[in-house]
């Protein structure tokens, strides 16, 4: 066992193999379809915007120019005009959730230090905000909860994480000293660490936990994950909207979008899940568990991507919630097709809605 001084509290972290699941992915969107519109594939970002999925691909032709697709990874295309910066990097994509005065369904995409928004529809870009540090940004996250105030969360490679306002006004949180990158809330299961924000830095694969008040605590040996990319938790009521969308969705670079369901993280509730970026493939999917009553995270391998993992997003029924009509706008849906589909439909989400 290592022991490591954070700087909030000292943590025993171990190996270990108490996960209960093994996660197999399978193709969501196909390199083909995505080289189609966007004269190559090597994807590098995806996320979920409710009615839609946008995602970015790497270099060369096209990298500015996003991509969407129907929720079943169907009808690619061509999302809104390209970013004007000329940026030849990482393009990073987020949806906002209609907090903090927030759109739902909105795209706000990364290139160097400059942050675009997108209306759900496409359309021009606008600059939205740009990071102090004069970094490259990294990911791009918002709060499904409250503990960051719904906000805008951005990593940057110089390692600040700032909370942006719908203004496109950064606050710092912290500084971990070195590149960041993927991002997700802890659950309540993580007890005093529940409503930190969880981080992964590729280039030492460190984790660390950040509170709100932007205190840093490490969590993990270098030794049990090399190169950390892409974090997400597993909901603790995971499959309980019913919606298939709930899943992990990973940026396979350079080949597709690959998609592990709902059902492949049973047993894993609470935890959270890394991707490692390992060049080339496979990339190892790491289940990191908390275990409060011995203060321990343990880290497990469950599964593997195909190729190279890049950034994703844990669709849970969170972030769907946003994205859901409400039971009125359906009604008035519904009366255009007859009285009696209105009433089954009403029925039927009244039934989807007891959670």
């Amino acid at each position: 066992m290592n022991k490591l001084l954070a700087s909030t509290a000292v943590l025993i972290c171990l190996a270990a193999t108490n996960a209960q699941a093994t996660v197999t992915f399978s193709t969501f969107v196909s390199g083909p379809s995505i080289a189609a519109v966007e004269g190559q594939n090597a994807t590098i970002a995806f996320n979920y915007a409710g009615n839609e999925f946008v995602g970015s691909v790497y270099v060369g032709v096209n990298n500015d120019q996003l991509y969407s697709t129907n929720l079943t990874g169907g009808n690619v295309q061509k999302f809104g005009s390209p970013i004007p910066n000329g940026f030849s990097g990482e393009v990073v994509v987020a949806a906002s959730l209609g907090q903090a005065g927030f759109a739902a369904g909105d795209i706000y995409a990364g290139a160097g230090t400059q942050i675009y928004h997108y209306a759900n529809s496409g359309g021009a870009p606008m600059l939205f905000g740009t990071v102090p540090d004069g970094a490259t940004v990294r990911q791009i996250f918002f709060d499904p909860g409250s503990s960051f105030g719904g906000n805008m969360l951005v990593t940057t490679t110089a390692g600040d994480i700032y909370k942006f306002n719908s203004a496109g006004s950064p606050t710092l949180v912290a500084s971990t000293g070195e590149d960041t990158e993927g991002m997700d809330i802890a659950t309540s299961a993580w007890g005093s660490f529940a409503g930190d924000l969880l981080t992964a830095s590729e280039g030492s694969g460190k984790i660390r936990l950040v509170s709100p008040g932007g205190s840093i605590t490490v969590i993990n040996p270098t030794n049990l994950i090399t190169e950390a990319e892409t974090v997400g938790f597993v909901p603790l009521n995971l499959g309980v909207s019913g919606n298939p969308i709930e899943g992990l969705y990973m940026a396979n670079y350079p080949v597709d979008i690959q998609f592990a369901p709902a059902s492949q993280f049973a047993g894993l509730q609470g935890d959270a899940v890394i991707a490692e970026e390992i060049g080339g493939g496979p990339s190892p999917l790491i289940d990191v568990h908390y275990n409060a009553g011995t203060n321990t995270f343990s880290f497990t391998q469950v599964g593997d991507l195909p190729d190279q993992a890049e950034d994703g997003i844990f669709v849970t029924a969170a972030r769907i919630a946003p994205f859901v009509p409400e039971p009125g706008s359906l009604t008035l849906l519904a009366t255009g097709v007859g009285a009696l589909a209105g009433l089954s439909l009403r029925r039927r989400r009244s039934q989807s809605l007891g959670r």
